[in-house]
């Protein structure tokens, strides 16, 4: 099992930016997928943003939900074990708990979204975007 932990949320307006950081095992630096997804009361888990990656030198895949393109950015630091997902113009609708996910192995555009197919997860972090 892979630990997973979640930090960066917080409470801001509309138009700010937040970073959010996954910090994930030493194990999941060598071909890995971590995913972000978040969720509101009473909603399924959506995907939110994706990141693949064969081994530590290697570069990474991403992917992107529709409503997040273009605004959010995935990433990776190999060196802190961490995923990144820098989030800029922010919408009231991006408000949210967001997790991040982990499971082994690498992903497509599909299989990247199934939330239930992610063995590991963290704790959550709120994301509030206020108008």
């Amino acid at each position: 099992q892979v630990q997973l932990g979640e930090s960066g949320g917080g409470l801001v307006q509309t138009g700010d930016s937040l970073k959010l950081s996954c910090a994930h095992s030493r194990r999941s630096r060598g071909r890995s997928t971590v995913a972000w997804f978040r969720q509101t009361p009473g909603k399924e888990r959506a995907f939110v943003a994706g990141i693949s990656w064969p081994g530590v030198q290697s570069s990474a895949n991403t992917y992107y939900s529709d409503p997040v393109k273009g605004r959010f950015t995935i990433s990776r630091d190999s060196a802190k074990n961490t995923v990144d997902l820098q989030m800029d113009s922010l919408k009231p609708e991006d408000t949210a708990v967001y997790y991040c996910a982990e499971r082994e192995g690498l992903s497509t555009t599909v299989t990247i979204r199934v939330w239930k197919s992610f063995t590991s997860w963290g704790q959550g972090t709120q994301v509030t975007v206020s108008s």
